[in-house]
């Protein structure tokens, strides 16, 4: 239990259903879902969707999600793959001889967004109420507006300077940065929405609106057709799973980064990490050493489920076993090779949990803060850059090429406890997520603590050849950290987000959200 002498957030309890995400107004819709009759599906679909108006830097109909859910009264876990492609013309050569990498503000780096076909899929086959019931929300809110929250304020004037051309009309007031309070609108997005409620995915993926997108993008020299629009099909797939600490830990398969947080965890297993000091140098250093390799591995076989063929090996214990033997306790290794994508940290997630025990964990994203920073000239869609998760080397795995999914970083998790869905959770932060999610399990299982405090402890992050610190370490970590040759930096941010919710066994709901962000957990 937390000490109340001392900030902090209490944990959120309920037994009708529970909803935690990154803003508040998404949290509230998602409830209200819920007492109007709806199902997690349908409060899922409405508080994420709304999220792209309430953290428009985040998320969008331009993106891509995935997600996890539990169908009511079953133990299994449903897989949906809501990833978009890249345009069947796209040429690799023609990329290589621009420069080492997709650029990530460019036309090159838009893939399809994969998001709306997955939510009309997603209602369809498991919604109770319909998709123009749970797109009311958002289509209210893109045209009254919604005030400007204060992490969102903050990631918005750290990734304005993305945002080009109608995007800039679109997404700043009168030429800034919207401060804490202000409103913001998008009637554009509302007609959008509006298609989509009528039409479900061809209001979005056919006519007006898709023309509106093509012309956009082919006038800034992109390659994408009417058919590669029509053409996005989203897709069902079998999670993958490790075990840690007496949980199951399902994660989505490849294009998605689960199997680096299972490798991860592979890892920790070799340690007494329940042994350390929770917020010590030692565990710290270890996880940081076992980031660097499981990333590295990551970065060599992840890619288009397709194309990926490595990934059993990468969550087979063997491999863990070898790669545990290269890391020194007392000495720091040099970074992994490099991502694949540039740094960034943009992302929303929401978890669902109803009155019949259905969960759903959904993350939903345009990438890097704004995408692409390209949006549509009638509509105002937002594009994301997933494209930039590609590499251009020849022969990789994840090479760009027409109508391949990029290498993604977000990723839904889910964990079972005796087989029985236990706790949808997710971990936002973009290539911190497999760190965030093996960091989320150890918290649980190796130090006792709740959701909540699971979500609220420090967190660090090697990424490259730093290794981000944030200020809830004490000095004297730090220190020690350098000692063993860790280059230290401050993020500019705090790291990631998350939300989570328990199902205890009498039925009760327990719920976290982190303090890093906007939200809350809600419950009824």
């Amino acid at each position: 239990m937390r000490d109340f002498h001392l900030p902090g957030r209490s944990a959120v309890y309920a037994t009708n259903g529970m909803a935690a995400t990154s803003h508040p107004l998404a949290a509230k819709v998602a409830i209200q879902m819920l007492e109007a009759g709806g199902n997690a599906v349908d409060a899922a679909i409405a508080g994420a969707v709304l999220l792209g108006i309430c953290e428009p830097q985040m998320t969008g109909i331009g993106g891509d999600c995935f997600v996890l859910l539990t169908p009511p009264g079953e133990d299994r876990v449903v897989a949906l793959n809501g990833s978009g492609r890249a345009p069947a013309g796209i040429d690799a050569d023609a990329l290589r001889a621009k420069g080492p990498v997709v650029a990530p503000y460019s036309v090159d780096a838009v893939t399809i967004p994969g998001a709306v076909d997955a939510f009309c899929r997603l209602s369809k086959d498991w919604g109770k109420l319909g998709i123009k019931a749970a797109l009311a929300p958002a289509i209210h809110y893109a045209e009254a507006g919604v005030p400007v929250a204060p992490r969102v304020a903050s990631d918005w004037a750290q990734g304005a300077g993305n945002l080009s051309g109608r995007a800039r009309d679109l997404f700043l007031l009168n030429g800034e940065v919207p401060q804490p309070g202000q409103m913001f609108r998008a009637p554009g997005q509302a007609k959008v929405l509006r298609e989509v409620a009528m039409e479900g995915r061809a209001g979005f993926y056919e006519g007006a609106v898709a023309e509106d997108m093509i012309k956009s993008l082919n006038a800034l020299g992109g390659t994408h057709t009417l058919d590669d629009f029509a053409n996005v099909g989203c897709e069902y797939t079998d999670p993958i799973s490790g075990g840690y600490g007496g949980l199951e830990l399902c994660e989505h398969p490849p294009n998605g980064q689960g199997a680096t947080a299972i490798l991860l965890l592979n890892i920790l297993k070799h340690f007494d990490i329940a042994g350390m000091d929770p917020w010590g140098a030692e565990r710290a250093h270890i996880e940081a050493e076992a980031t660097k390799l499981a990333y590295d591995a990551r970065n060599r076989f992840i890619a288009d489920p397709d194309h990926t063929t490595r990934a059993d090996y990468m969550m087979a214990p063997e491999t863990a076993a070898k790669l545990t033997a290269l890391i020194d306790p007392q000495k720091a290794m040099p970074a992994a090779a490099p991502l694949t994508e540039s740094v960034h940290k943009d992302t929303i997630y929401i978890t669902v949990v109803d009155k019949d025990r259905m969960c759903v964990s959904l993350i939903y994203s345009v990438f890097h803060s704004f995408g692409s920073g390209i949006a549509s000239d009638e509509y105002g869609v937002l594009f994301q850059n997933r494209g930039a998760g590609f590499t251009l080397e020849k022969g990789h795995p994840n090479e760009v090429g027409g109508g391949k999914r990029p290498m993604h970083t977000i990723i839904p998790g889910l964990l079972k406890r005796d087989g029985k869905p236990y706790m949808p959770f997710g971990v936002m932060g973009g290539a911190y997520q497999s760190t965030g999610h093996a960091r989320f399990v150890s918290n649980l299982t190796d130090f006792g603590l709740s959701p909540q405090e699971a979500m609220d402890a420090p967190r660090l992050f090697a990424d490259g050849d730093r290794l981000n610190v944030e200020n809830g370490y004490a000095d004297s970590v730090k220190a020690a950290l350098r000692d063993l040759g860790h280059k230290l930096q401050t993020p500019e941010t705090a790291i990631g987000g998350s939300q989570a919710i328990m199902i205890h066994d009498d039925g009760v709901l327990e719920a976290g959200s982190d303090p890093r962000k906007d939200g809350c957990a809600l419950g009824y």
